[in-house]
């Protein structure tokens, strides 16, 4: 199951390299499934892997000049607040035994994967959907709607802290809508919030829970050599056109695990 975790890895990693997102998504089940992971606990490593890994993808971006850093601003420092306080507050906060249905007991860390669950199916459906957001060809004073950016932030980062998935299929169209930047500028971007929003929340985690930091190293390094691999293949495949093939993976991993959380647990 170690291989098939370290395998898995390097496909978070072309994911992200490939289509520019979507990676992150399956971070958390395979620290779940595969790495048998507690939940909660995955949810926080998921945090420090996706930002790495989003650090990473987000250089050559840099060095092309497709980052928006006054964008990243305004839209990261609200997703920053809200991740550190879900983090610090809302997680330690959640019982052990949230309710019960009957015999069914749900506990903290079948809230986390049913959670998790409902946002890959609602990644699924950006995935999968052909219609992309204009880009923006306009040349003139960039403008920000901050109420809705705040909005948006803040719902990003509160989801963030709670699964640990970085929130891409949420952040790209809000930039190219909201902020109106270009799409290729919007990945960029994304790639810079992901990234500080996920290390700040991981690193400002309140828990008490003992890093397993060589565990992190090795998963981390199979996902960035992944990135290099997807970056590499974006130049020989259309990744638009995998797009909506991986969202109707996710949608059927989303579908399982709620199956998986709920029935067989």
């Amino acid at each position: 199951m170690e291989i098939a975790g370290f395998i898995a890895s390097i496909f978070i990693g072309i994911a992200l390299g490939l289509i520019g997102g979507g990676g992150s998504i399956l971070t958390l089940p395979v620290l779940v499934y595969l790495f048998k992971v507690d939940a909660v606990v995955a949810t926080g490593y998921s945090l420090f892997i996706v930002g790495l890994t989003s650090a990473v993808g987000s250089i050559t971006y840099f060095k092309k000049n497709l980052v928006n850093v006054k964008t990243a601003l305004v839209f990261g420092i609200p997703s920053i607040i809200a991740v550190f306080a879900t983090r610090a507050f809302i997680v330690p906060a959640i019982p052990k035994e949230v309710f019960s249905l009957g015999d069914f007991m749900v506990t903290k860390s079948i809230l986390m994967m049913l959670l998790f669950a409902i946002l890959m199916i609602a990644a699924s459906y950006s995935m999968i959907k052909q219609d992309k957001p204009k880009m923006n060809s306009e040349d003139g004073v960039q403008k920000f709607n901050f109420p809705l950016i705040i909005l948006e932030g803040g719902i990003v980062g509160i989801l963030t802290g709670l699964v640990g998935a970085g929130g891409g299929f949420l952040i790209i169209p809000a930039l190219v809508v909201l902020s109106k930047l270009p799409m290729k500028e919007a990945v960029g971007t994304s790639l810079v919030i992901i990234a500080a929003k996920s290390l700040i929340g991981f690193f400002g985690d309140a828990g008490d829970t003992v890093v397993d930091w060589i565990f992190l190293a090795k998963i981390s390094a199979f996902a960035i050599g992944g990135i290099f691999i997807g970056a590499a293949l974006s130049k020989r495949i259309d990744g638009a056109k995998l797009k909506p093939a991986f969202g109707w993976f996710i949608l059927v991993m989303g579908i399982y695990i709620m199956v998986k959380e709920t029935v067989f647990k």
